[in-house]
Parts: structure tokens; sequence; C-alpha cells
């Protein structure tokens, strides 16, 4: 048995099925390059046999981490950058500009990663910056490089700031907005899978960064908890999209560990191989800075305030165009009321000036792309027509439910009835308790949940297990009580309502038509009612936000 691995002539045509007659390589040097290549490649290349393509590995990176697991589960052909010069490849296609292309023969074509060349980045060759997306000259000679832009003025700065490189550009678009666009449809099936029920309520918040010290992430890493801490729970949810480059730049156990407290209070990590282009599409608001993912938040249609917005954002640019038209962020005011007055001060039209200086011909990328790609390779075409682009797959977020919040209660006479406000808030994101004559506030936590000292600090326990009778949900108050003596009201879910039970013996069977009769709801009307001194009984109109519904409180057993 020979295990010496396999034949020295394995890219020999002996070995192949397809009648290969084009191979290109594809740079793997980083997450955020490598996801742009495997997103675009399989379009260009569909159904063509002719055309063989394999990943060169350069670990050379700073950002390298991930890129293997990547390419493993994406089931490429990989070589070891330092094996890929033993390639007979007719065409290099980057979205990575560090590769060490200098020992290659072949044309090399630059995809952009990002939105043009629109940031300064720090050199990985010397102590400078230079500008993101452009190929050092010492690994790229000019007459070997080609450049897609996806708009002209992309194509005029390149020439200007690096003469050479003049009509070195191919105007194609850019594939991803143009999926972006097709993925608007499926905006409500983005919703439900990132765990937001049907409707508009609750708002999806959605959090972007780039990364380096000047991104939003990286001067304001407690932005994340300050907006659970500060947006109530029924009203909205929360989400992130952070560069690869945070990822692995430090690593996701660092990157998880700083987030630990917005995890546990239900931040919705957005994973950084994919998910963040569904994550936009079902956004309501983004909160941004300078990186691309606000120029297509912009293009969308989206609301967008800028949280942060580096001095390392080039000039004259699609980017500083929207760094001028959006407005900022004030951390050092409430984050609820910026949020809101952006969402109701928008205009769908808003950035459509900005977004016509970064995309050029929407729609168009993928026929373009191909048609250059071919022609670099010096093949025709494949006669099939270029598949519309597809709209992206459905995201898979990192989340974790609050199981404790922080509820808000104000009481008010309403003519003949009391009506209570309520507002939610995860306790993990450590928000504001306001007391006074007719606001409460508590701490309730549900009795399963996985961090045991919320319910054993808790006023109000809850169980959502749905029980069969009143009898059943009786020895459950009274076992919550007994095993939590901080517990003030114990609530139990019933199969038509929710039993609640005070520490003095008191029970009532409360009941909301619709979504707002839940256990953890309903239970800070009875909550409310212990603080005021008012005897659960009678109707009781509840508000979470814009929705209300009136919660019928009736003694148990009936007397």
């Amino acid at each position: 048995m020979n295990d010496s691995g396999p034949p020295p002539d394995v890219a020999a045509a002996r070995w192949k099925t397809f009648a290969t007659e084009r191979t290109v390589l594809a740079v793997a040097r980083t997450v955020t390059s490598t996801t742009r290549l495997l997103e675009v490649l399989p379009d260009v290349f569909r159904g063509d046999p002719r055309v063989e393509v394999i990943f060169g590995h350069d670990r050379s990176s700073a950002f390298n981490g991930g890129v293997r697991g990547l390419l493993r589960a994406s089931g490429v052909r990989v070589v070891p950058w330092e094996n890929a010069t033993d390639v007979a490849c007719h065409l290099v296609i980057s979205a990575s500009e560090n590769a060490r292309f200098d020992r290659l023969k072949a044309p090399v074509l630059v995809l952009p990663h990002g939105v043009g060349f629109q940031k300064f980045v720090p050199d990985a060759r010397s102590s400078e910056r230079r500008l993101s997306g452009v190929v050092p000259p010492s690994l790229l000679s000019p007459e070997r490089s080609w450049y897609a832009v996806s708009h002209p003025s992309q194509a005029a700065q390149l020439g200007a700031t690096r003469p050479e490189l003049a009509n070195r550009t191919l105007l194609v678009g850019d594939p991803c907005h143009d999926r972006l666009l097709a993925s608007r449809s499926l905006r409500d099936r983005y919703r439900q899978a990132l765990g937001l029920p049907e409707g508009p309520v609750p708002r999806l918040v959605l959090l972007t960064s780039t990364w380096g010290g000047q991104s939003l992430i990286g001067s304001a890493p407690q932005l994340p908890r300050r907006l659970l801490a500060e947006l109530p729970l029924d009203e909205y949810r929360v989400a992130a999209v952070l560069h690869p480059n945070v990822w692995f730049g430090h690593s996701p156990w660092q990157l998880r560990t700083i987030q630990r407290d917005a995890l546990d209070a239900g931040l919705l990590l957005i994973p950084p191989f994919a998910g963040w282009q569904a994550a936009l599409t079902a956004a309501d608001v983004v909160v941004g800075d300078h990186g691309s993912l606000s120029l297509y938040a912009a293009a969308a249609g989206k609301p967008l305030l800028l949280a942060a917005f580096g001095e390392e954002s080039v000039p004259g640019t699609a980017m500083t165009a929207l760094g001028q038209a959006a407005p900022t962020l004030d951390h050092g005011k409430g984050l609820r009321e910026q949020v809101e007055e952006a969402i109701e001060r928008h205009r769908p039209e808003r950035y459509q000036g900005v977004a016509e200086r970064a995309f050029h011909g929407p729609g168009k990328a993928l026929p373009r792309l191909r048609s250059a790609v071919y022609d670099l390779m010096k093949l025709a075409e494949p006669p099939l027509p270029v598949a519309s682009p597809r709209p992206f797959a459905l995201p898979v977020p990192e989340q974790a439910e609050s199981s404790a919040e922080v509820v808000i209660t104000r009481m008010a006479r309403e003519k003949s009835a009391w009506s209570v406000e309520l507002r939610r808030y995860p306790a993990a994101a450590e928000p504001e308790r306001p007391e006074s004559a007719q606001c409460f506030s508590h701490l309730s936590s549900e009795v399963t949940g996985p961090e045991r000292s919320w319910a054993e600090s808790a006023s109000v326990v809850t169980d959502t297990t749905v029980h069969d009778s009143p009898g059943e949900a009786e020895r459950r108050i009274e076992d919550v009580l007994r095993h939590h003596p901080g517990c003030r009201i114990a609530a139990v879910a019933l199969g038509d309502g929710v039993l609640l039970g005070w520490r003095d013996g008191r029970r009532a069977q409360a009941h909301a038509a619709g979504e707002l009769g839940t256990a953890r709801l309903v239970s800070a009307v009875g909550y409310a009612c212990f603080r005021a001194g008012i005897p659960p009984e009678g109707v009781f109109l509840l508000r979470v936000g814009k929705r209300s519904a009136d919660v019928t409180l009736r003694p148990w057993p009936t007397p």
C-alpha cells in the first residue's frame, strides 16, 4: 500500500474527468477576501467544465485565522501558497491586495472586498499607511494587473493615486450590491430566521463595524450593551455585524468575552463568514461607521446613524460624502431617542446621490465580470446567459434569549380603570431602574433560566411551561416560592391564562387575549398592584409599546 500521498503530477490531465482548458488560481488570504471570492466565483463559472478553480492559501496575513476552516467548509481544492507557483494557471483572481503576486506569471484580477478604495489601512511591510484595495508596486507589476471597480470615479481615483495603473481598471459594478437588491423580497424570511416575530414590531437595530481603533466597536466597545440597556425588549432587537478582521485580529473567543454582557442580554451576533447581507436587509435602522456596510445600508435606503467615522476614510470618495450626509450618534445622549428620530425622519431616497457615486449600473455586475474574466483568460464565454443575481441565504446568528429582565411599570388612572405601561430590558445589559410614586422597577426571571443567580434575586419568578390545571399550577407556585425566598410573586402559565401567586397566600388567575397574555408580561400587572397597594382584581389596560390589551385578574379559587 502506497502512503506517500498524491502522485507528483496531480494536476495532470490524466487524472481529470472534465476536459479543463483553463485554470484559475483564487487567492485565499483573509476571511473577508476569501468570502468575497466564494460569493462571486460560483456564478462567474457556473456550468462551465472548461475552467478549474484552485484556491491558493496565503497564510501571511495577520487576519489569517478562520481561512482554513472556511475553505474546508466550502469544499474547494486548496494548495499552500508556497506551492502556488507550481500551478500552471491562466488567471489569478484575488480580493486581497497583499499576496506575493510577484511569484506568479499569470495576469491578476483584483476584486474589491468592500466598496472601492475608501480607506487607509496599515501597511504590513512598513510603518506607513496605504490605500486599501491597491496592490503595492513591489508585489505586482502594472502590466499584469487589472482592477474591477464598481464606479468610474474609482478608476479616476486609482489613476490619480498610481498613474501607472491608469487604464488598468474594468468597470464591472458590485455583485454584492446586486444580490442585496435581489434579496429585498426575502426580508420577512430573514427576520423570521433572526428570531423576530411576524410584523413590524420589534424593530431591528443593526450595529455594523469595520476594524481598527477608529471603528465603531474599537472606539465604543460598550455600545452593543448600551443599546440593549436603553431599547425596550418588546419594541427592539439588536444585532451586530463586525468585520472579520475584528474576529480574527483578536480571536472569536476574545470577541465573545468582551461582548459577554451584550450576548447574555440577547445580542444577535452575526457570524463572520455569512449572514450580514440578510441582517442588513432585515434591519429597520443601521448604526454604523466608515466601513463598507454603511454604504450598502445607505444604498438600500435604510435609516443610518454614524457612531464613529475615522480620519482613515479617504477624502473625495462616496464614503466621505456619506459621512457628511448621515446623522451622527451622540454617545453622551440617550440612544433610544436618537434611534427613533433616525427612523421617523428618514426618507428612503435620502442617500440616493451617495449611492450613485459608489454603484454604477446596478443589476449588471455579474455579466460584466464574467465577460472580463473570460477575456483575460482568452476563452469564449459559455453560450448560456449569466443567471440573475441570487438572494442571500438565511442568516444563522449566535443568540441567547434573555431569561431575566428589568421590568419598568408606570400606573395611571384612566377613567374608571387602571392602566399599566410596561417596558422590559435585559437584566444582563444593566439598564437603569427608575422609581417614583407610580413608577416601579423589578427584576423578573424565568425559573429555568441558565443563570440561577437571576432567579434567586428576582422579585417575580415565572414558569412559562404550560400547566394543565390551576391546581397543578398552584403546586408549582408553592414550590417556586419555597425555593426562592426573595420572590414576591410567582407566575405560572396555564393553557388559558396565567396563575399568579403572592407570598401572603393570595392567588389570581390572569388572562389577556393575544400576544401580550404571557406569564412574563401579565405578571408585571400583578407586581404593579403589589407595589401600588391596589387589590389584584378587575380589568387593567396593559400597554407595551404601541400594543395594548385588557388584562383581567380574578381571585383564585373563585370565592
